[in-house]
């Protein structure tokens, strides 16, 4: 079965599980774990930051950055198709009390424009402005990316507001091969990072938040507050270090071959891309009704051997990573292609 449903679904690679079983373990609830210590210095002057904290997942890193920037009453403003509104389980208001606030990008992205007359009023009828949260890529926009001149816009404007800046940056790895924008670029226009190990890198577990050492220092208690202490979490360490060693550049792989995927969608009458251009390794499509519904469209995709996600009536995601090979990829084309027949 060539499976496109995520790139969450990829196993470890025997490389990444040698050095997980040789990895030098301690309790990090107790700051004493040596490859988490090694793990989150490395992240953290990636990006261009002073400290970070691993964490289990990246909806744990994306509310843990709600909570140490926003207090009870406080509001988030975000793109109407983020991460953290949609798919988090309503965490910032049941978490922290918090209000999202969302506005309409394109494909997912936002620029300074949006940002006009969103800040609210210094009245107690009203939340406070407190957060800008960015998704880059953004997964629901089709794993576009922000330019750096957008970002940079967005960040002047958040400073002049005094409003913190968090990137969601599950997928900042994809945007990184696909533009040669280094990480410490993105990291610079950001108060908070939150970047996931799991996804495109191809570990089993683990996120991490990257900021400035204070910022993090309060993480680390909401970390315990959530649940999201671990003790001898080196092993799970150690396959995230092999992957930043590993499995960065290959992921030009990826988006190389989501342009396969790519290519047979549109090939496809009743199939649409959305969004039409893909530039890293998520290709959403429509599925009109001619074809049925995207369940039925699904099912005979796995009839033949390829399993992707449907998100919707008519909506399907299929994801390339670490784990499907480019032959694997023309099949599945093929198998998209067929749909037509």
């Amino acid at each position: 079965m060539i499976d496109l449903r995520s790139d969450t679904v990829t196993k470890p690679t025997p490389g990444m599980l040698a050095a997980m079983t040789a990895a030098a373990v301690g309790d990090d609830v107790f700051g004493e774990d040596p490859t988490v210590n090694e793990l989150e210095l490395r992240t953290a002057a990636l990006f261009g930051h002073e400290a970070a904290l691993f964490v289990p997942s990246g909806t744990m890193s994306n509310q843990i950055a709600v909570r140490v920037h926003c207090r009870p009453q406080d509001e988030v403003l975000l793109e109407t198709t983020s991460h953290i509104y949609l798919w988090e389980a309503g965490g910032a208001a049941a978490l922290s009390g918090v209000t999202c606030r969302t506005l309409d990008g394109r494909n997912g992205l936002l620029d300074v424009s949006d940002f006009d007359g969103k800040v609210r009023p210094d009245d107690v009828h009203a939340v406070r402005t407190r957060l800008v949260s960015i998704e880059n890529t953004h997964n629901r926009g089709g794993g576009t990316i922000y330019s750096p001149d957008a970002v940079a816009g967005i960040w002047k404007w958040a400073k002049q507001h005094g409003i913190a800046m968090h990137l969601d940056g599950a997928r900042i790895w994809n945007a990184i091969v696909a533009t040669g924008v280094p990480a410490a670029t993105w990291g610079g226009m950001f108060d908070t990072v939150s970047v996931c190990f799991s996804k495109g890198l191809g570990t089993p577990v683990g996120s991490a938040l990257i900021g400035p050492r204070d910022l993090i220092k309060q993480a680390r208690r909401y970390r315990k507050l959530f649940g999201g202490g671990m003790r001898q979490a080196g092993f799970l360490a150690a396959a995230c270090l092999y992957a930043l060693d590993h499995h960065i550049d290959r992921l030009a792989e990826d988006h190389a071959n989501a342009q396969i995927l790519a290519a047979a969608v549109r090939d496809v009458p009743g199939l649409t891309l959305d969004p039409d251009t893909v530039e890293t390794n998520l290709v959403w499509f429509e599925v009109s009704a001619s074809l049925g519904t995207a369940r039925e469209v699904g099912d005979r995709l796995k009839a033949a051997g390829v399993l992707v996600a449907v998100l919707g009536e008519r909506v399907i995601r299929a994801v390339t990573h670490l784990d499907v090979t480019r032959e694997q990829c023309e099949r599945a084309a093929a198998a998209i292609r067929a749909l037509a027949k």
